[in-house]
């Protein structure tokens, strides 16, 4: 068995050293809201000196919380560093708090429930941020239920009654299919997200509606054999089979850059020139793809701020679950 070190530092040492109480000193740990902005930071600038951790084990027995946030996140793809970004902001917006993030990843062909089932159920962490909605999300349903704190990266058709972050991914199609009319292009295909995510319906409902108004009547197709969660095996390999089979194709909207990427590959591959022959537009969490090939159109996703803003949303559903739950839409 380990030692204990008993010379650690603890609340008392926090409390020697900065004159004030113990209760107070635990309270501004905690980030109470009735003590002031300054003595927090004198407390924890302390607690950081001296190296002081809080015995989780303890304060679990003393207030039944864990001060534990749990991102689930799917562990079947990374879209070029858009799911570190996104862990990177949420991380950075606990180091003033008392909450620590954990990922807690489900993997293909695991039931999604299972691990919101387990938190839950154990108790191992007081809030869950998740992202990969469904319009109809049965994980939402049932943390709903529990009345568990949770946030979302992503809506469902219950958005008004939780907190979320979301990307307008309407506005960002309609943005593109305009953009690429305005450049005479007519023959559009869409790699577009798993069709049975909330954000892949909001996508594909934007691109629709602005090919329809557009002065040429823009036609539109899905592709059909990937999506843009894909790999970049997989997405290029199945638009490199639609342009030979539609020749015609002379725009391609991604809602990645792994399906950007994958695109240009495809299209040099059946020998058509990028911005003569035919252009692509995508999204992308930072700016990147213009170096890639100068001639791709963009639109950026600021992953970052979505982190910083589910993780306010997710303490605040712990603190204060009676006021209403924070919401944001992003325009692109």
């Amino acid at each position: 068995m380990r030692p204990r070190n008993d010379n650690r530092p603890t609340l008392k040492t926090i409390s020697k050293l900065s004159g004030l109480a113990v209760p107070t000193v635990s309270r501004a740990l905690n980030d109470a809201p009735d003590i002031g902005k300054s003595t927090k930071e004198r407390v924890r600038k302390i607690a950081k000196e001296i190296g002081y951790v809080p015995n989780r084990a303890g304060v679990r027995l003393k207030t039944g919380k864990t001060n534990v946030i749990s991102l689930v996140l799917s562990g079947d793809h990374d879209t070029i560093n858009h799911t570190a970004r996104l862990i990177a902001s949420m991380a950075n917006a606990t180091r003033d708090t008392p909450y620590h993030l954990i990922v807690t990843p489900f993997f293909p062909g695991e039931d999604p429930m299972q691990p919101i089932r387990y938190i839950v159920e154990t108790g191992s962490a007081d809030a869950i941020i998740m992202n990969q909605t469904l319009p109809q999300d049965p994980r939402i349903a049932y943390l709903m239920e529990q009345r568990f704190p949770f946030a979302t990266h992503g809506r469902t058709d219950w958005c008004d009654q939780h907190p979320y972050f979301d990307f307008d991914n309407a506005a960002f199609a309609r943005i593109a299919v305009r953009e690429l009319a305005a450049r005479g292009r007519s023959k559009l295909l869409v790699v577009a997200p798993p069709q049975t995510q909330a954000y892949a319906e909001h996508l594909i409902k934007g691109a629709r509606a602005a090919a329809a108004a557009a002065a040429a009547d823009m036609d539109l197709r899905i592709l059909a054999s990937a999506t843009s969660d894909d790999g970049v095996d997989a997405i290029r390999a199945a638009v490199t089979a639609d342009l030979t089979e539609h020749g015609e194709t002379d725009a391609i909207l991604c809602a990645s850059t792994t399906g950007a990427m994958s695109a240009v590959a495809a299209l040099e591959k059946c020998g058509r020139v990028l911005t003569q022959d035919i252009d692509v537009f995508a999204k992308e969490p930072f700016p990147f793809l213009q170096m890639f090939r100068p001639g791709l159109m963009t639109v950026t996703e600021d992953v970052a701020r979505a982190g910083s803003f589910l993780v306010s949303a997710a303490i605040q559903a712990i603190r204060e679950p009676n006021l209403p739950p924070m919401q944001r839409l992003n325009s692109p």
